[in-house]
């Protein structure tokens, strides 16, 4: 799969505050991202777990911990079916 590198510009008192570095800060603000945009129904969860770097039932895993319900997508397409 092809992919494209986005380069985004932390101050550096981020990474201090956040008491990490540049590899560990990427990959949370990749997870991040994944799960936000899973959150609001722009990406499905196989393509946010391709964002986020990780198998799809791990991505479904660790949004428990983001506070994220796993299906909210579907459960909202539901939803709208039956109104």
């Amino acid at each position: 799969m092809a992919t494209r590198q986005i380069v985004i510009s932390i101050p550096e008192k981020v990474l201090l505050a956040e008491k990490t570095d540049e590899a560990a800060f990427s990959r949370e603000l990749c997870i991040l991202a994944a799960i936000k945009l899973y959150e609001l129904g722009r990406l499905s969860s196989g393509r946010a777990a391709e964002l986020a770097g990780m198998p799809r039932v791990e991505f479904l895993l660790t949004l428990e911990r983001y506070k994220v319900f796993p299906l909210e997508a579907e459960l909202h397409e539901l939803e709208s079916r039956r109104a």
